[in-house]
């Protein structure tokens, strides 16, 4: 039974390493950074939701880059 749970849970640990970081960790990174920085904004009281957009299309951006030959 112990090892039929930790089976699962371990699955379980897996699948979702695959899904949030999958291939590239560095733009996991830098999406959890632009979702951190927009949250310190908008609990210091400032109007922050325009931020994660452009932070996400940035990382996107030098993802691709990193990834493309030549």
């Amino acid at each position: 039974m112990i090892r039929r749970v930790g089976s699962w849970l371990f699955g379980f640990a897996r699948f979702w390493y695959e899904f949030v970081i999958g291939d590239d960790p560095l733009m996991a990174l830098g999406v959890a950074t632009a979702l951190g920085a927009t949250a310190i904004l908008l609990r210091s009281g400032h109007n922050a939701w325009w931020l994660t957009p452009p932070l996400v299309i940035v990382v996107l951006g030098v993802s691709i880059r990193r990834m493309s030959p030549g």
